[in-house]
């Protein structure tokens, strides 16, 4: 941790300097707690390999898909975003459990920059996102998925699913900040499951009821999904939509407007612990 003279304001860039080392000293602080519980991290990363393999190998039986593609390749970009959205629980209980157990209240008394305690939790949960994505990949790979519109669309696909990610980490951190402890999780998993189910993650929204279809083809989850079908040259179940046809937008646009939304309030939260 940057320890500056605390008689001192810091200025300019010795203050950003400040604030990155910090951060990342709060980072190591997740990676140092991932590697003495590693049985944690590695359920974590295999639970959504345990769901592609259940609904490829149990269901996709009964699953018809457009241009003759099996199941389980196309249910694997919705999985990868599925993801993506899982780790807002990761976020929510790492955040949660420090500030119930005065953590956070402590590193609020240290003289440390602000924004490190949320930002080194942000950094951390972007490494696992791309260790989980890479577990992902490597998966659909083994049972059959493949991409074929080329690297860089690959390349540009796996950057809006981290995208996702990133809006993400800012609704599970305000998420935490305003619960009671971490035992609030089961809300958030009330949360998340719905919202990625009633997205075209697995199914067609022209299959769902008409209502519902027009809710999950407008969920954000949906946009980055159509969007990377797209990118990865995989079939593609959207509907001919405006929020169908305009998914690579929609996949930016959701990202940025959910951070536009929640890295204010976060940070507003934040500061307001204590007060």
């Amino acid at each position: 941790m940057t320890v500056l003279n605390p008689f001192v304001e810091p200025t300019g860039l010795s203050r950003v300097r400040w604030a990155l080392g910090d951060s990342w000293t709060l980072t190591r602080r997740a990676l140092a707690h991932w590697a003495r519980r590693p049985y944690e991290m590695l359920i974590g990363l295999l639970f959504p390999v345990m769901i592609v393999l259940m609904m490829g190998y149990l269901f996709g039986g009964q699953m018809t898909v457009p241009g003759g593609e099996t199941y389980r390749s196309f249910i694997m970009p919705g999985m990868f975003a599925m993801t993506m959205l899982f780790g807002i629980e990761n976020t929510y209980t790492a955040i949660a459990t420090d500030a119930a157990r005065g953590v956070t209240d402590r590193f609020r008394a240290m003289p440390m920059a602000s924004s490190a305690v949320v930002a080194g939790r942000a950094a951390a949960d972007m490494l696992y996102a791309v260790a989980s994505l890479a577990v992902m990949v490597a998966c659909g790979l083994l049972i059959g998925w493949r991409w074929h519109g080329g690297l860089a669309k690959a390349a540009l696909a796996l950057g809006l699913l981290l995208l996702l990610r990133f809006a993400l980490v800012w609704v599970g951190v305000y998420l935490a900040l305003l619960a009671q402890g971490p035992e609030s999780v089961m809300a958030v998993q009330i949360l998340v499951w719905p919202v990625g189910f009633v997205s075209s993650a697995l199914v067609a929204p022209g299959t769902m009821p008409g209502w519902l279809g027009a809710v999950a083809e407008w969920n954000p989850l949906s946009a980055t999904v159509t969007a990377c079908r797209d990118l990865f040259g995989n079939a593609d179940a959207a509907a001919a939509t405006w929020a169908g046809e305009n998914a690579l937008l929609m996949s930016v646009v959701w990202p940025l407007a959910l951070v536009a939304v929640f890295f204010p309030l976060s940070a507003r939260r934040y500061r307001a612990m204590g007060r």
